[in-house]
C-alpha cells in the first residue's frame, strides 16, 4: 500500500483486537484511508475468550464511576477518552450493529444470551469494513519505519507498507497464544519511548500450598483478602466469586487482588504475605458468633457441621474442620467457647497461605507498558515520534475486573483513530 496522493491521510492500525478494531472504524469514519493489519489469521482473538466466551463488554453506570475505578494517574489520563467515547457511546455503537445487551446486578454488561463473543467480533469486523477500512490478516509485522524523524509506515520483514500515520494497538503480553506477545513495547522502546516495568494484573494466584484435589470448587459471594502476614495488616480485598484451581485460586476475587499482591512480592514481601477467605462477608465476627449460638439454642442436639454447612460447599467441609481443629460431629450444645471462636475465625478468615507466583502470561491484562507521560491523553498521539499513536493495553493502564479494561480499549481506540485521521 502506498500513501494516497489525495488529501486523505493514510492510516495503518496495527492489531485487530478491541482497541484496534474501534480505531480502524473511527479513522475510516473520519475519512482516512485505513488499513488494519493483524498478525493472526482472524480478528479479535482475545475478545473471543473474554468473559468465558461471552465477552464482558463494559461496565454500566456513569462514566465518572468507571473512570474512578482506575488508579489515580490512569484515571486522569483516561478522562478525555472516556468522555469522548463513553460506555454508553460504545453500547449505542454495538446496538446499532445489531447486538442486544443486558446489565448484571454487579454492573457488568454482556451480550444477551442469544449472542456470544464471536458475534461481538463479527459486529465489530463488519463495522470496520463497512466504514471502508481495508483489513489484512496473517501479516506479522516486524517494526515501524521511520524517515526524517517521523513515521513512514510499517515493516513486515523487508517489505514496507507506507502510511502517513500508524496506530499501535497490539495489546500487551497476556495470553500470548492470542498473539499478544509484547511487540508494541519493543517497537516503542526502539523509538525512544519509556516502558514502565511489566506486572501481572487480573491474573490467577498460584499458591505455595495449592490443593489440586480442590480444583473446580467454586465459592459464591465471598471476600478474598491479602495481609502482610498471619495476623498482619490487610492491604487489599475483593468481594465476588472464587474458583479453586490445580495451582491455587482464580475467578473474580483472585483477579481482583492479583495486581497488588504482585507489587508487594516485587517489593520484597515474601508470597505477598498471606491470602485468606471470608466465607460470610455480610456478618462481622461477633454477628457470626451470635448467629451460631442462636442456632445452637434452637437446635442443641444438631451437629456443628450441620449448623455451619450453609457457609461452604460439601467438598470443603473436611478441610475446614481440619483447619479449625474442631470435631464436626460435636453437638451444638457441647461446643466449647474456645472451639466456637476457632470455628468463627476460620469462617471469617480461612488462610490459604502465601502466593508462589502471579503468572504474567495468564493475566487478563498486564500492568506496565508505554509510559502515559509520553502520550497525549487528549489525542493518544506519541509525544516522542511524529505520526505515531497508541491505544489499548499497550499503554500503562490496568483497571479492575468487570469490563473496565475493555472500556479503556474502546475509548482510547476511538480517540486514537479519530485524531490519527484528522490531525495535520
Amino acid at each position: 500500500m502506498s500513501t494516497d496522493p489525495s488529501n486523505k491521510p493514510s492510516v495503518i492500525v496495527i492489531g485487530g483486537g478491541a482497541a484496534g478494531l474501534i480505531a480502524a472504524w473511527r479513522a475510516a469514519c473520519c475519512g482516512a484511508q485505513v488499513t488494519l493489519i493483524e498478525k493472526n489469521t482472524r480478528l479479535g482473538m482475545k475478545i473471543l475468550i473474554s468473559g468465558g466466551g461471552k465477552c464482558n463488554l463494559t461496565h454500566a453506570g456513569p462514566i465518572e464511576e468507571v473512570r474512578k475505578a482506575f488508579r489515580a494517574n490512569e484515571a486522569t489520563f483516561l478522562t478525555p477518552a472516556f468522555y469522548r467515547f463513553s460506555n454508553q457511546d460504545f453500547l449505542d455503537f454495538v446496538h446499532a450493529a445489531g447486538l442486544t445487551t443486558y446489565v448484571r446486578p454487579d454492573g457488568r454488561v454482556f451480550p444477551t444470551e442469544n449472542y456470544t463473543a464471536r458475534d461481538v467480533v463479527g459486529a465489530l469486523s463488519a463495522s470496520v469494513r463497512a466504514a471502508g477500512a481495508f483489513v489484512m490478516t496473517n501479516v506479522p509485522l516486524t517494526g515501524i519505519a521511520i524517515e526524517a524523524g517521523r513515521v513512514r509506515g510499517v515493516l513486515a520483514g523487508e517489505r514496507l507498507y507506507e502510511a502517513d500515520r500508524v496506530v499501535i494497538a497490539v495489546g500487551g503480553s497476556s495470553y500470548p497464544d492470542t498473539g499478544t506477545t509484547g511487540d508494541g513495547w519493543r517497537w516503542a522502546a526502539n523509538l525512544g519511548h519509556k516502558i514502565v516495568p511489566l506486572r501481572a494484573a487480573l491474573a490467577p494466584l498460584n499458591l505455595e500450598d495449592a490443593h489440586p484435589d480442590w480444583s473446580g470448587i467454586s465459592l459464591r459471594d465471598v471476600v478474598l483478602r491479602a495481609r502482610q502476614g498471619e495476623g498482619g495488616k490487610e492491604y487489599v480485598r475483593w468481594r465476588g466469586d472464587l474458583l479453586f484451581t490445580h495451582k491455587g485460586l482464580s475467578g473474580p476475587c483472585a483477579l481482583g487482588i492479583s495486581r497488588e499482591i504482585g507489587e508487594r512480592m516485587a517489593s520484597g514481601l515474601r508470597g505477598g504475605g498471606i491470602v485468606e477467605i471470608d466465607l460470610a462477608p455480610d456478618l462481622t465476627f461477633e454477628a457470626l458468633q451470635t448467629d451460631i449460638q442462636s442456632t445452637i439454642r434452637q437446635f442443641p442436639r444438631r451437629s456443628i457441621c450441620g449448623i455451619v454447612a450453609r457457609f461452604l460447599p460439601e467438598r470443603l467441609e473436611s478441610p475446614l474442620w481440619t483447619a479449625a481443629a474442631v470435631d464436626p460431629q460435636t453437638r451444638g450444645v457441647d461446643l466449647s467457647k474456645k472451639d466456637c471462636n476457632r470455628l468463627v475465625n476460620i469462617i471469617k478468615g480461612w488462610s490459604m497461605g502465601p502466593v508462589r507466583s502471579v503468572p504474567l502470561e495468564r493475566g487478563e491484562v498486564v500492568a506496565g507498558g508505554i509510559s502515559l507521560d509520553e502520550v497525549d491523553s487528549r489525542t493518544m498521539r506519541s509525544k516522542i515520534v511524529p505520526g505515531l499513536w497508541f491505544c489499548g493495553e499497550v499503554l500503562d493502564i490496568a483497571g479492575p475486573v468487570g469490563g473496565y479494561n475493555l472500556q479503556a480499549a474502546w475509548s482510547t481506540g476511538f480517540v486514537a483513530g479519530e485524531f490519527a485521521a484528522i490531525l495535520t
